[in-house]
Order: structure tokens, then sequence, then C-alpha cells
């Protein structure tokens, strides 16, 4: 019976983290987790100590960011592991349901070309969470900045034009992808071997993105297979700084552009940013002239776009 790593990264998500790891417990496959602490001040390494022993837990000792400790963690799987075929990336803020880690394996067993193969997200009550994407273009970032139904039509939201995948709404055949959503999803060793672990340059998001396009430059193939279900909350740690991580997604996909697609493509990138960076500051102004927001939001939002405009 082979044996699965499992990566998670926690920051102040202690009681999310708590159910994450016993919902692990279903799975049949014998499993070596690793949780890396990224510094929470919320009682989750002592959750982990007392609760799940089992568990290897790594106090990080300062918020080492997503890419990084993540690196730590399957680095310490495989060091400690060195016979294991794949490593699972699992959110803290996540509900394994049974059978999705022995269904996700099941698929590379079959699928040897396959590289990383990711399940179908839910949200907590059930709907669909989209979880599968293209890799990132201009027309994505425009769709994000001038929102279909406000600024372009609302129809283009949705679909391929946005990076949006049509057969994750019509059915529950498996698929390739560009990426998925970095929740969870099941990488093969080979994989890291060949490519490399995350670029820990991004300090959070877009991290999986570069990932998997380094992934398919290799030759390797992406799926989502949607008989496997995961339960994903979403945003429970990001959501604590949410200017500073608006900052911060910006800035690495920016990273992103330069990185993959040249200095050109960053400069139109930069320009559609700034410009919606400059829309959302009006839109701000204007909801506080109504009284949708007071002002302290008013502050958090204006310092959050011109943190973003200054990048």
């Amino acid at each position: 019976m082979k044996s699965v790593g499992v990566a998670l990264v926690s920051f102040n998500t202690r009681d999310l983290l708590a159910v994450c790891l016993e919902s692990l417990q279903a799975c049949l496959l014998p499993l070596h987790v690793v949780v890396v602490d990224n510094a929470s001040a919320d009682g989750s390494a002592a959750l982990v100590r007392t609760r799940f022993p089992h568990v290897v837990l790594i106090e990080a000792g300062r918020n080492l960011g997503f890419a990084a400790a993540t690196n730590l963690a399957i680095q310490t799987l495989r060091r400690e592991h060195p016979a294991l075929e794949y490593v699972l990336l699992l959110n803290p803020d996540t509900v394994v349901r049974k059978g999705a880690i022995e269904t996700l394996v099941a698929f590379l067993d079959a699928h040897p070309r396959v590289g990383i193969v990711a399940p179908r997200l839910l949200n907590p009550d059930g709907t669909l969470q989209p979880a599968a994407f293209r890799f990132p273009t201009l027309m994505m970032t425009l769709l994000d900045l001038f929102p279909p139904g406000e600024v372009l039509p609302g129809r283009l939201y949705n679909s391929w034009w946005h990076g949006r995948y049509p057969q994750e709404q019509s059915g529950d055949a498996p698929f390739p992808i560009d990426h998925p959503l970095g929740a969870c999803m099941l990488v093969r060793c080979a994989v890291i071997d060949q490519v490399g672990l995350l670029d820990e340059g991004y300090f959070m998001y877009v991290e999986e993105v570069d990932w998997c396009y380094r992934v398919r430059r290799a030759g390797w193939a992406i799926w989502q297979a949607p008989d496997a279900r995961v339960v994903h909350v979403g945003g429970a740690a990001t959501g604590q700084f949410r200017a500073r991580m608006l900052t911060a997604l910006y800035a690495s996909r920016l990273r992103f552009f330069r990185t993959h697609y040249g200095e050109r493509a960053a400069r139109l990138h930069t320009t559609i940013i700034r410009t919606g960076m400059l829309r959302l500051m009006l839109c701000a102004w204007r909801d506080y002239a109504r009284r949708a927001i007071g002002r302290d939001e008013l502050r958090s939002r204006l310092w959050a776009y011109g943190s973003v405009l200054r990048l």
C-alpha cells in the first residue's frame, strides 16, 4: 500500500486546522503529515502537539510565507521518507472528504504523464467552488479589475476569457487544466525532482501558478479529478490582513508576468493594474460619500490601492 506525504502550512487557523487534520484520519492510505506553523498566535502549534502527536510539527518562529514554509514541509517529508512517490499540498482550511486522497493517488497511478492532479473543491455549503484555471493573461487582469456586470459584459466572467473551464460546471469526468487552486493538489515526487520546489520569491499567492507553469513546460500534464471532493473555506489565513494581502496578490502576479511573459507584457499588466486601482479609489470615495463604508474602511482601502499603485 502506497504512502502519501501531506504538507500543511498553518497561520492562525487553529480550529480549521483541527478539522482538517481530523478529516485526514478517514484516509485508508498511510499518511505522513508535516505541519509548518508560521508563528501562529492562536495556539495552533499547541493543538498539533496535544491532539495530533503523530503529526510532525515544525515551528518556524516567524512567518516564512506560504512557499518557503511548504518547501520546508516537502523537504522534511522527503528526507524522512525517501521512498515517497506523492506529496499532497493541503491548506488548513480544508476538509478532505472520505476517499478523496485515494482517488487522486489512483488517478496518478493510472496516468504516468500526469504530474499533478487536484480534486473538485466545494464551498462549505456544498456548492461548487471554481478551482480549475488557465494561466494568467492580460484579459484576465482586465476582467478582475473591471468586473463584468459593472464595466464589461457579465457573461465574460465565467468564460474561457477569464481562465475558466466549462467542464467544471457541466460534468464529473476528469479533464486537463493549466493549474488548480492551490488549496489541495497531489504532486509526483518525480515532478519535484525535475522542476524543483516552489519559488520562494512569492511570499503569498501565485506560487502554485508559477509551479504549475514550470511543470507544464517540463512536459507534464495537470488534471482535475472531480470524483475527489474537498471542502475549502477559503481566505482563512489571508483574510486576516486584507489590505496587505491585496498588495501581496498583485506583487505576485506582476512577478509571474515578468518571469514568464517578459518585460513588455509586465508593463501592460502594470498599466491595467494602475488604471484599475485608480478606479477602485474613486469607488471607495463614492462609497464613503454614500455612507456605505466608514472612515476606517476608507483609509484601509486607499492604503491598499495606493500600495498596489506603487508596485
